[in-house]
């Protein structure tokens, strides 16, 4: 699920890519689901009909969907289906506009529940991220990847403490002299959470990023 915002890191254009890899290259059977209309009254077409999905892998930034879209997604998460956010899902239903027309919701409690943290704010939009292996590289979620260090050109998603104590980093990122987690898993009840604040535009083209998030959703879905 995306949203096409000048603000949500051209994530329309990534993620249709990348999902098309997927299944290529994966196996995965995968749609994509562009959101359309305001913020404050978004609609994601076809939703009701992709809900049989295993796991919903969000890219949105602050909308308010219909009360009925809305309580797919937390039936989905109720049913103990897994979620895996990236980026601007850390304030994908955080609607900081006043009179959400009657019918839509914003859903602020997702992300300290769901994901397990709080949104603190960024650090400089112009400064890179040293990013850092917290997990031994080549095995789990950093299958495949041999770098235990590189740098994305996407500023840093600050979390500072409010991070879930049980959630198991994968990787932290580094900027203007703050460190934060940048990729982590936790439990949500029986669900398996994944987020990333990774996925800044350039992200997707590095092998390193690519890998781990196909790892994630192996991560996510139980597959060994």
């Amino acid at each position: 699920m995306i949203s096409k915002d000048p603000n949500n890191y051209e994530a329309n254009l990534t993620i249709p890519y990348f999902a098309m890899k997927l299944a290529k290259e994966n196996g995965f059977e995968t749609k994509v689901i562009l959101g359309e209309g305001e913020r404050k009254a978004f609609s994601l077409p076809e939703l009701e009909k992709n809900m049989d999905c295993d796991l919903l892998v969000l890219f949105l930034r602050r909308v308010a969907l219909s009360s009925e879209q809305m309580q797919l997604i937390k039936n989905h998460i109720a049913d103990g289906k897994p979620i895996l956010g990236i980026r601007t899902a850390n304030h994908a239903f955080s609607v900081t506009e006043e009179d959400i027309p009657f019918g839509y919701e914003d859903w602020w409690e997702f992300v300290p529940e769901v994901l397990g943290h709080e949104n603190k704010g960024y650090g400089p939009a112009k400064a890179a991220t040293h990013v850092k292996a917290e997990k031994k590289v080549g095995k789990g979620i950093l299958k495949g990847i041999t770098q235990s260090e590189w740098q994305s050109q996407g500023n840093l998603y600050l979390l500072e403490n409010s991070l879930d104590k049980k959630a198991k980093v994968i990787l932290s990122g580094t900027s203007d002299g703050k460190t934060m987690p940048i990729a982590y898993t936790r439990k949500y009840r029986d669900v398996n959470v994944f987020y990333t604040s990774l996925g800044y535009p350039t992200d997707f083209v590095h092998p390193n990023f690519n890998q781990m998030l196909v790892n994630a959703i192996h991560w996510t879905l139980n597959i060994k």
